[in-house]
């Protein structure tokens, strides 16, 4: 067996330490560039205490920055610095900060109820720091809380943020499994919400059984948006159902379209339907696209 030799950095070719990182954090789970003072290596997964727009807060580190990073999340502009990598004390802070959190939210969920107000109070984030505590909900109309504000920071003695939130963010914060039996993606990788339309079920084929294509959320899966691009692509490469095209079988009309391994089914005179593969084409006759005249393929 070979063995594999590994060389390391010379002095014509120094190993550059990273002086920014992605850190995920916050409890919508927001990703950002933090910058770090002096330049260090800070392993992946590793909780750190950084300063954002916002104030001080508890992060995790996923990746030294890079240009290819900040193009893909699309960042822009370096929201903060990381501080210092978290410590035992920090963690033990952290651990009364959980506890303050489960507090002020029975405190506003009473508050809410002896105001009569019409919104369902969702979860409550601490500021590391305890600049400001952060309390989401949701409700169909427009809530007036300024009373509600002016007595939490009477009680918490602190800055008050209320943050109204959709139906989606609310199973982003309190979702657990799908019915895929993994993590919610919206809870674990995704940064964004994509939109997801009846369209895409369809050109799936997926059921159109509302309770079976629905997320936690209640509103259409994301993934479904996953590999509807691939599909619209196969489909709009492949001769439309209803096209009458030449194979190498003869002449026939298409029925059907397995986009995916693109193929079509296709119904020839006096035979029954044929599974055929799309480069088996030789020419598409007729097509019931708009505007669609003879093609070949």
């Amino acid at each position: 067996m070979s063995e594999v030799v590994v060389e390391a950095p010379t002095s014509e070719q120094p190993y550059e330490l990273p002086r920014s990182y992605i850190v995920r954090y916050g409890i919508t789970r927001q990703l950002g560039e933090f910058t770090v003072k002096p330049a260090q290596y800070i392993p992946r997964n590793s909780s750190v205490i950084i300063r954002s727009t916002r104030g001080v807060e508890w992060g995790t580190v996923l990746t030294p920055a890079s240009d290819r990073s900040r193009d893909y999340l699309g960042l822009k502009d370096e929201p903060g610095r990381i501080l210092r990598p978290a410590n035992r004390e920090d963690e033990r802070e952290r651990d009364s900060q959980a506890q303050y959190e489960k507090d002020a939210f029975l405190t506003c969920r009473q508050l809410i109820q002896e105001r009569h107000l019409q919104m369902q109070l969702i979860d409550v984030e601490h500021l590391f720091g305890g600049e400001r505590t952060v309390f989401y909900y949701v409700a169909e109309d427009r809530v007036d809380f300024r009373e509600l504000v002016k007595a939490l920071a009477k009680v918490l003695k602190t800055r008050i943020e209320m943050r109204q939130m959709g139906v989606r963010d609310e199973a982003k914060l309190l979702a657990d499994y799908g019915d895929c039996g993994q993590p919610v993606c919206c809870n674990t990788f995704l940064h964004e919400m994509p939109p997801v339309s009846m369209k895409m079920a369809k050109l799936q084929k997926a059921t159109l059984d509302p309770n079976k294509i629905s997320g936690r959320c209640g509103r259409l899966k994301c993934c479904l948006r996953y590999e509807y691009d691939t599909y619209e692509a196969h489909r709009k490469e492949l001769p439309p159902v209803g096209a009458t095209v030449v194979t190498k079988q003869g002449t026939g009309r298409v029925i059907g379209q397995e986009l995916l391994a693109r193929k079509l089914i296709v119904s020839y005179e006096g035979q029954r339907n044929i599974m055929t593969d799309a480069d088996d084409v030789v020419t598409v006759i007729r097509s019931n696209k708009p505007g669609g005249g003879n093609a070949k393929t």
